[in-house]
């Protein structure tokens, strides 16, 4: 992967958290008036699926060649910020509710606290029907989707023949219809770096990348996504529907998915005409990047819990100034023991993964040969 590409999709993999932040600092009584750019929330997180799937077959291609690699990498970047995010939740969703229990009204849980915990840290919340919210920690549900996807990725790349038919169909009648509906929008990452049509020149680089802004920009002008899962909704019915839940969107996510698809193709092409600009500000890029996924599942929980101590006037900016500037400051902290400390977690899981395996070899039938 060239260097200009990479420091782009790291910019990407930023811009696309920072944009479902001000969605959800929007939509949780902090200010009253609509941000720019706050409707482009869920269609962030259908841009990480796609650069997250492409992502991953680049580095099972280039660096993770075995199953251990594979998972550790996957663990040591899992689980280094999200207990962190869930233990956050269920402390400053409590101190915060006594304080100010107007900010959650109907955005946050706190009955079967075990339950929410145990399945969260699992990735099974949004399996089939079911649709358990991490305390306050909406964004919390696409960790539901994407670790399954990185476990039917490694299953499809280092297994074969009927062990693998087996795996994936146990893996998806666990799972139920609403993760796998947006399993193919994670595939089609996997496959703009495998696939040899993906690759384009620089002229039709050219074309692509500036094609695909104006598409983008127009998909959400004209709110296909709201159109669409309205159709969706009328075509079957409203309980159906409603148990969706974050798949309801996934017609428009089929047209949203190859649009990032374009973008990201039509760039690649082209990433070598701003080696000079990324050369300047790519250390700056490669920093805040390095905090994407803190900031991603650390700042729901801190934005009521700020908005709570404070205890302010929506209509003013103010407010929201002081909340936003805490949650960054908090993201920035947080992201610094837990995301940014990669060998360390990553030294965690390799000890984790070699203790399961010698557990399973443990546990494996022996066959005793009788050389008498």
């Amino acid at each position: 992967m060239r260097k200009e590409f990479s420091v782009y999709l790291d910019l990407v993999r930023f811009l696309a958290a920072v944009l479902v932040v001000i969605w959800h600092s929007n939509n949780r009584g902090i200010i009253a008036e609509l941000l720019p750019m706050s409707q482009y929330g869920h269609s962030a997180v259908i841009v990480f699926f796609v650069l997250s799937g492409y992502v991953i077959a680049f580095v099972t291609a280039t660096k993770e060649h075995t199953p251990r690699d594979y998972a550790i990498s996957r663990l040591a970047r899992i689980y280094s910020v999200a207990p962190a995010a869930l233990l956050l939740a269920l402390v400053l969703d409590h101190i915060g509710f006594l304080v100010s229990p107007g900010i959650y009204s109907g955005v946050t849980t706190h009955d079967f606290i075990a339950l929410r915990l145990t399945s969260s840290l699992l990735f099974l919340n949004e399996v089939w029907g079911v649709s358990i919210m991490a305390f306050s920690n909406v964004p919390y549900w696409s960790l539901n989707y994407e670790v399954w996807y990185y476990v039917l990725f490694g299953v499809v790349t280092f297994t074969a023949g009927r062990r693998r038919l087996l795996l994936c169909a146990g893996i998806c009648l666990l799972l139920g219809p609403k993760i796998l509906l947006l399993a193919p929008v994670w595939w089609l990452g996997v496959y703009l770096y495998r696939s040899p049509a993906a690759y384009v020149g620089e002229r039709a680089g050219w074309v692509l990348f500036l094609l695909s802004l104006p598409l983008i920009y127009g998909f959400h002008h004209y709110d296909l996504a709201a159109l669409l899962t309205h159709w969706l909704r009328q075509v079957i019915g409203e309980t159906l529907w409603t148990q969706l839940v974050f798949s309801k969107y996934f017609l428009s996510d089929y047209l949203l998915g190859p649009l990032v698809a374009m973008n990201f193709v039509g760039f690649r092409g082209i990433a070598h005409r701003f080696a000079l600009v990324f050369a300047v500000a790519g250390d700056a890029i490669r920093f805040l990047a390095g905090f994407t996924f803190s900031l991603y599942l650390f700042h729901q929980p801190l934005i009521l819990f700020f908005a709570a101590l404070i205890d302010g006037n929506p209509q003013r900016l103010w407010f929201y100034s002081e909340v936003m500037l805490l949650v960054v400051i908090s993201v920035f902290l947080l992201g610094s023991v837990t995301e940014r400390r990669k060998r360390f977690y990553h030294r965690q899981a390799s000890r984790a993964v070699d203790l399961a395996v010698r557990a399973r070899r443990l546990l494996s039938p022996v066959s005793v040969v009788d050389k008498g």
